[in-house]
C-alpha cells in the first residue's frame, strides 16, 4: 500500500467514477484501475462491486470512511522525516555544571530556540564525573563540565576557565582584607561543593598539605553555598561564576590553586556537521560565554 494507492481510491470516491477520478488526478483510467486493484489485493478485500463502477461494498465504504485519516496521518509522517532529516525537529540532550544553569543556558536556549522553534531540548545538571557517565550511556549528546579524571574516551574543547574563591559574610574579620594566606583561613568552618566536584579535589589536596584540619561541610548545590554562610563566621568555597547575593563577599586569599578548565565534553568520533542542530546550539553556547564577563 502506497499513498497514491490511497488517493486514487479517495479520488474516485470524491468524483463518483474512475475516469473522472483519473482527469482529477492526471493519470491514464487505467493507471487509477491497477492503483485500485493493487490496493484490494494488498486489504485482503473486495472495495468496489465489480462491474468497474464507483459502487463501494461494505468493506469498501468502511475502508472509505477511513482512509482520510490514512492520508492525513501519511502526510505527518512525511514531514516529521523532512524535518528530522533537515535536523528541524527532534530532542538535545545537554548536560552542564551548575554555574552554567544559572547564567549561560538560559539565554542560549532561548537564542537557539528562535532558530530551531520545533527542537525540544533536555537539561540534566551535574558534576563533570556524573554528565561524563551519562555521555557514555548514551544518555546526552554532549556536555558542558570539566574535564573528567578519564579522558580517554571523549573529545574536550575548553572553552574558559573557573577560578575556586572563598566567600564569607561583610561581618566576617577576613573581609576586606588583602592576600590573606591560605593557612588563616582554616580555623574557621569551610562549606565546599560535593566531593565528586573538580574543585573540592583540589581544594582536598591543598587541605592535606597542612596539619590544621578545618571542619568542612558540603553541598552538592553551589549556588545555595552563599546563603548558608550569610551571618556566621563559616567560609564558603565556590566557582569564580556563583552569583553572590548582597552581603556576600570573596576574600581575597592567597592559595595558588590552578584554574579549572570548562568546556564542550562529547565522545570521541562524534563530532557533529556544520549544519546540525547541535553544532548550532554550540556555537550560540560558545558565542553566549565569549559576551560573559
Amino acid at each position: 500500500m502506497d499513498l497514491r494507492e490511497l488517493n486514487a481510491f479517495q479520488a474516485i470516491v470524491q468524483e463518483g467514477t474512475f475516469s473522472r477520478a483519473a482527469e482529477k488526478l492526471n493519470y491514464a483510467q487505467s493507471t487509477i484501475t491497477n492503483q485500485i486493484q493493487r490496493l484490494e489485493k494488498e486489504l485482503g478485500v473486495q472495495l468496489f462491486k465489480r462491474g468497474w463502477e464507483a459502487e463501494l461494498t461494505s468493506a469498501g465504504r468502511i475502508f472509505s470512511a477511513e482512509v482520510g485519516k490514512l492520508i492525513r496521518h501519511w502526510n505527518e509522517v512525511a514531514e516529521l522525516a523532512k524535518g528530522l532529516q533537515q535536523d528541524e525537529i527532534g530532542r538535545l540532550r545537554i548536560g552542564a555544571i551548575e554555574p552554567l544553569m544559572q547564567t549561560i543556558l538560559p539565554s542560549a536556549m532561548r537564542s537557539f530556540q528562535q532558530s530551531k522553534p520545533k527542537m525540544t531540548y533536555q537539561i540534566d545538571m551535574g558534576h563533570t564525573e556524573s554528565l561524563a557517565h551519562a555521555i557514555l550511556r548514551d544518555e546526552l549528546d554532549f556536555a558542558l563540565c570539566g574535564e573528567p579524571s578519564d579522558p580517554s574516551n571523549f573529545h574536550f574543547q575548553p572553552l574558559y576557565q573557573e577560578k575556586i574563591v572563598f566567600i564569607a559574610d561583610d561581618l566576617h574579620p577576613l573581609c576586606g582584607a588583602s592576600d590573606v594566606p591560605f593557612r588563616e583561613i582554616l580555623p574557621f568552618t569551610l562549606i565546599a561543593g560535593g566531593r565528586q566536584c573538580l574543585y573540592h579535589l583540589q581544594l582536598a589536596k591543598h587541605l592535606s598539605r597542612d596539619e590544621i584540619s578545618p571542619q568542612l561541610h558540603t553541598i552538592t548545590q553551589i549556588s545555595s553555598i552563599p546563603y548558608f554562610i550569610q551571618q556566621t563566621s563559616m567560609i564558603g568555597v565556590v566557582l569564580d561564576s556563583t552569583p553572590l547575593p548582597p552581603g556576600i563577599r570573596i576574600i581575597d586569599v592567597i592559595w595558588g590553586a590552578s584554574l579549572i578548565p570548562v568546556g564542550f565534553l562529547q565522545l570521541r568520533g562524534r563530532e557533529y556537521s556544520p549544519a546540525s542542530s547541535k553544532r548550532l546550539l554550540m556555537q550560540i553556547v560558545k558565542e553566549e560565554i565569549e559576551r560573559f564577563p
